[in-house]
């Protein structure tokens, strides 16, 4: 941590409450910034659940639980980061918001700090180019739920310099977290692999290889998966893996990106998954059921 004392979180919604935890849990003052007070509110009493059930499970000290908040800052100011060491984005999944984002903090923030995106499809050198920062731009890709999950992909482009990289690669490290290096191609290691096995569930439901509880069930005892594909589409939000794969088939011009219609016709009714009630399952009841989707 000799190098890195202040980190800067955008954005404070699932994801980045997560990562401004993991920070402030690892001894660094953490300072987030989302668009509105409601929104600081929100990402606050989320990561204060998330911290009081690592105490009531015995996993964290109360101290250490009331010291991490302590290390919590949030503000509604872009230019309160301009003194953070490493800034970490985890806003939408839209190159023009996060881009307008480090325009403006590149001209606020110290030549020595790095900037970092949470992106998961979206190439980081898309973004380091809107900075004249280019060898301190690195993807720092986490995965839900944050704090639980020990994966971090540190993502080099090709202008990234070797300094920046080690330094993204031990801050990872000293968060807790596995980090493993990955090429800058939109979907990294993980999701270049996982998009196409999830969209390929949705198609074989689609021609009727199996039904969306047999499929689950086959994939969990058959290969050894915590979950199945549908369970784990509901887990991560049918709209942002809607997201990602129309970002990746822009990408790469693969059919194995292409969204199936299927996805496509439940995310424009609102069917985003487990956080909208409703996605392959039914969360209305418990435990859940199986939707009609007509298929």
């Amino acid at each position: 941590m000799s190098d890195i004392n202040t980190v800067g979180v955008l954005g404070c919604g699932l994801m980045g409450s997560g990562i401004a935890q993991v920070a402030a849990a690892a001894g660094y003052q953490t300072l987030v910034r989302e668009v509105s007070d409601a929104l600081n509110t929100a990402g606050r009493e989320r990561i204060a659940q998330s911290l009081n059930k690592l105490v009531e499970k015995g996993k964290l000290p109360a101290a250490e639980r009331d010291a991490t908040l302590g290390r919590l800052t949030f503000t509604t100011r872009l230019a309160d980061l301009k003194g953070c060491d490493f800034v970490i984005e985890a806003v939408t999944e839209d190159l023009e918001v996060k881009n307008a984002l480090w325009r403006e903090l590149d001209g606020l923030c110290g030549p020595t700090a790095i900037f970092a995106s949470n992106t998961s499809s979206l190439t980081i050198a898309a973004m380091a180019a809107a900075t004249k920062r280019p060898d301190r731009f690195v993807g720092l890709h986490f995965f839900n739920p944050v704090p639980l999950m020990k994966l971090v992909e540190v993502v080099r482009t090709v202008t990234t310099s070797p300094a920046a990289f080690d330094r993204a690669m031990r801050f990872a490290a000293s968060l807790g977290k596995e980090p493993i290096a990955a090429k800058d191609n939109s979907g990294f290691i993980i999701n270049l692999l996982l998009v196409p096995y999830l969209l390929d569930a949705i198609r074989a439901l689609e021609h009727g290889v199996g039904s969306i509880p047999d499929i689950d069930k086959g994939m969990v005892l058959g290969t050894g998966h915590p979950m199945g594909p549908f369970t784990l589409l509901d887990f991560v939000g049918l709209d942002t893996t809607y997201r990602i794969a129309e970002i990746m088939f822009t990408e790469y011009r693969e059919a194995r990106y292409a969204p199936p219609p299927l996805l496509k016709r439940m995310v424009l009714t609102g069917m985003y998954g487990k956080k909208s009630g409703k996605g392959f399952y039914d969360y209305s009841t418990t435990p859940p059921t199986v939707s009609p989707l007509g298929v």
